[in-house]
């Protein structure tokens, strides 16, 4: 019986080769589109899965919030692992990282730039599952200068050589041993790193300060224990710990009760390691995370484009109908069940959904380099994994039978008397089904169309808005530091080159990635109170810095080597103006800050600073546009992570070979390394630039399956009424009337999804772009735009087959009659 439905379903198949054709194709595109996405879904989801007991690791994340300040942190004080080990038995084991960001490493003379290298407690072995090929775990890290290499790090600066028991120099001055050899950590990880550096050799590894947050913490916790009993405990953990730094700090007399009930807090969270790619956004993340946000919006691309193939199916099963009935009627008169009948169109749906998916497989495996390449990924297809082909047979059979399910129950039902006497009617019931299943899929692909469009019009206005400095023709020399005393006379010499306009020494630059510092201040001729305090952004400059990047100046002056008192003056911007209650006149005011040059990181309770405010800035962006501009102060202090320097544009490559030159003549053996300031703003928003390129690649596909099954449509209507053209054509009908007798029936549902599209694109764009603080305007006229973009393409579609059908010689059609 089974290869009777078979054969019956192939001759079929072949029968109606075009129809066949277009189903094949739209299923398969569907299809190889959905195997992509849930590839990237998949990845997405696995991350940080692969350590042993991920369940119960928790990241310890800290959020501060003292009068207008409020912040989210994924790092935590020094001394808290030290307070669960102590006080806390539910916690088996706690570990620490502490990222100094890029290190310059070298084992004979030649220094290397390592972005992936960490300094971390010898304990993360317990909190984290990373197997090692050479050393003891237990004993990892211990010692004081000992360092841990992955796989491929000790390849590469041991290549043929055994790396344990040598040593790597780390930033021109410490020598770091080797104690033992880790594999590479998987892509799937919130973290990977190439180098673990001993953090007992770190400076502040045994800090005291519980206001200070700079290390990413993690702990396990034990079977029995759960994250909420143990998160319970946090406040009276705050109280004893926080609080009397908090009072000593603020300089006055307050329970902790009083300084919560002010709506301020010092709170400290468990974040479950699963968590934190997907859905931890925060100052401090260890590396670039991704949002929970764009795996179901995938997801629902990847179901709405093989719902549109499926509804392709479905439709042309049903419109074909009159082509079976004949045979349905024989079939059932010789003694055919219907759950015969039925069997036999499933047979065949499901046999048209296992050559569409070994086709789609075929897709899949030529796009996926280019999508990787689009998204920024490693993804693949497992076909050495049984699971990935048990999954692939199970998911063509479902669609098969769901795809399939409806044309064969309608094509099922159809009674043999009426049929056979040439009575057929398809009845509203059918040609409702298809108008809603058409509809349906416009409105799928018109809302893809109007996110596309929504999300390049944001990307546009992020490149075009008024940033507040000028990013272009700014090259940035990265790990000055490198330089040592030499550092201002890299610079000097640098600028005698006459194409370069000025430059500027400092770390701290308006796009991330840069250094970030912050210190509490509050307005002169007022004591430091819970009400006044403001978290300002402490940037470390010298005197070009306004000048090389463009910054505007509203009122007052720029520093100067002139005056000697700029050591103790700031230039604020207007946020910070707002925030400090400075309305009019601030040139010449002050805001106070504690003592013990606190703007470099010391602080001093029992003194205060004054400094004099002496320039206004305009308000610029230095993050990502969905975040507010944050009050931030300019102080004339030394910082020696990089060196901008502003040239002239037609000179970009002569500029960069004589930089090069300039280096490697004061520090020969010195890795130079360089940026653009414009395309390092623009990486901020790669993100967003890929999710632009993927929403326009997928609205796209969806637009043309959805085109290809209302090509096969149009083709079918006008076969079936081929003698009704061809009497209009003898009547004297135009091409053109026949064109909009064919083509406005499926015009008018085009429209139909278009007023239902609109309000559902209009809510989802308004829930993505309430996620930036600045924003564009989304106007009717992009609505408008998609739903003319959808009709043209589709008018397009139905327009050629009509045309073909309106010009068919209608002798030909009416030769039988």
């Amino acid at each position: 019986m089974i290869r009777n439905y078979l054969t019956i379903a192939l001759r079929n198949l072949r029968k109606h080769s075009f129809y066949t054709m277009i189903n094949v194709l739209g299923l398969a595109v569907g299809i190889a589109s959905c195997l992509i996405i849930v590839a990237y879904i998949s990845h997405e989801l696995s991350f940080d899965k692969h350590h042993q007991d991920a369940d119960r690791i928790y990241r310890v994340d800290c959020e501060i919030k003292f009068g207008p300040n409020h912040l989210r942190l994924a790092v935590s004080p020094a001394p808290l692992a030290e307070a669960f080990r102590s006080d806390y038995p539910e916690v088996e084991a706690i570990g620490r990282f502490w990222n100094d960001g890029s290190m310059l490493v070298k084992r004979v003379d030649q220094n290397i730039k390592e972005t992936r290298a960490v300094f971390a407690d010898s304990s993360i072995f317990r909190v984290f599952s990373i197997p090692f090929i050479q050393g003891n775990p237990k004993e990892a890290l211990r010692e004081p200068f000992t360092m841990l290499l992955s796989r491929s790090a000790a390849a590469k600066y041991f290549p043929n050589e055994d790396p344990l028991n040598q040593t790597l120099i780390l930033e021109n001055k410490d020598a770091y041993k080797i104690t033992g050899i880790y594999e590479d950590m998987p892509v799937t990880s919130h973290f990977r790193y190439d180098m673990l550096l001993a953090l007992v050799s770190h400076p502040y590894h045994k800090d005291a300060n519980w206001l200070s947050n700079n290390f990413s913490t993690y702990l396990k916790l034990r079977p029995k224990a759960t994250r909420e009993a143990l998160e319970a405990k946090f406040p009276q953990m705050v109280d004893k710990y926080c609080g009397p730094q908090a009072k000593l700090a603020l300089g006055g007399e307050f329970t902790m009760e009083q300084f919560r009930a002010s709506g301020n807090k010092i709170d400290f969270t468990l974040r479950p390691l699963a968590d934190i790619h997907l859905r931890s956004d925060m100052i401090g993340e260890l590396g670039t995370n991704s949002d929970i946000t764009y795996v179901y919006l995938f997801g629902a691309i990847a179901l709405f484009i093989l719902i549109i193939a499926c509804i392709n199916f479905m439709n042309l099963s049903t419109a074909r109908s009159s082509n079976r009935a004949k045979e349905v009627g024989v079939r059932k008169v010789m003694g055919s069940l219907r759950g015969h009948l039925i069997r036999q169109f499933l047979t065949e749906s499901v046999a048209l959904s296992f050559v569409s998916f070994l086709l789609a497989l075929g897709i899949a495996w030529l796009a996926l380099p280019s999508f990787n390449e689009l998204a920024g990924k490693e993804l693949f297809l497992p076909f050495g994994r049984s699971s990935f082909w048990l999954q692939l047979v199970s998911a063509s059979l479902a669609v098969g039978i769901i795809a399939g399910i409806y044309p064969a129950f309608f094509l099922s039902a159809f009674k043999p008397a009426n049929v056979l006497k040439g009575n057929l009617s398809l009845g509203m019931k059918s040609g409702l089904v298809r108008s809603a299943l058409v509809v349906f899929q416009f409105f799928i692909s018109i809302v893809l169309i109007i996110g596309t469009i929504a999300v390049n019009r944001q990307l546009s206005f992020i490149q075009q808005k008024k940033i507040g400095f000028n990013k272009d023709q700014v090259i940035i020399i990265k790990d000055a530091y490198g330089l040592g005393d030499q550092l201002e006379s890299f610079k000097e010499e640098a600028l005698k080159d006459s194409r370069i306009i000025s430059g500027t020494i400092s770390g701290f630059l308006p796009v991330t990635g840069t250094n970030r510092s912050d210190n509490t201040f509050w307005p002169e001729g007022a004591q430091p109170t819970q009400e006044n305090l403001i978290s300002l952004q402490t940037w470390r400059v010298d005197h070009d810095y306004v000048k090389t990047l463009g910054m505007q100046i509203s009122e007052g002056r720029d520093f100067s080597r002139e005056y000697r008192s700029d050591t103790a003056a700031v230039i604020l911007n207007r946020s910070a103006l707002g925030l400090f209650g400075i309305t009019d006149n601030p040139v010449g005011k002050a805001i106070m800050t504690w003592g013990g040059n606190s703007i470099d990181g010391e602080l001093d309770p029992k003194q205060f600073e004054k400094y004099t405010i002496i320039g206004v800035l305009e308000d610029f962006h230095f993050e990502s546009l969905r975040q507010s501009i944050a009050p931030l102060g300019l102080f004339i202090r030394k910082s020696s992570g990089l060196i901008s320097f502003r040239f002239q544009a037609q000179h970009a490559q002569e500029v960069i070979q004589g930089l090069e030159a300039t280096w490697q003549r004061i520090a020969p053996g010195m890795p130079f390394a360089y940026s653009f300031l414009d395309q390092d703003f623009e990486s901020m928003y790669a993100a967003e630039q890929r999710l632009g390129k993927i929403f326009t690649v997928f609205a796209g596909l969806a637009i043309i399956i959805a085109c290809l099954g209302l090509f096969a449509l149009t083709a079918f209507t006008a076969e079936q009424r081929t003698k009704e053209i061809g009497i209009r054509k003898v009547m004297g009908a135009s091409v053109a009337s026949i064109v909009m007798l064919l083509s406005k029936e499926f015009g008018k549902l085009i429209i139909i999804a278009f007023f239902i599209a609109v309000p559902a694109a209009w809510f989802g764009i308004s829930k993505w772009l309430d996620t930036y603080t600045y924003r564009t305007e989304i106007g009717a006229f992009i609505y408008l735009a998609a739903g003319a973009i959808a009709f043209l393409i589709a008018w397009l579609t139905m327009g050629y087959q009509s045309f073909r059908a309106a010009t068919i010689d209608p002798v030909k059609s009416l030769r039988s009659e």
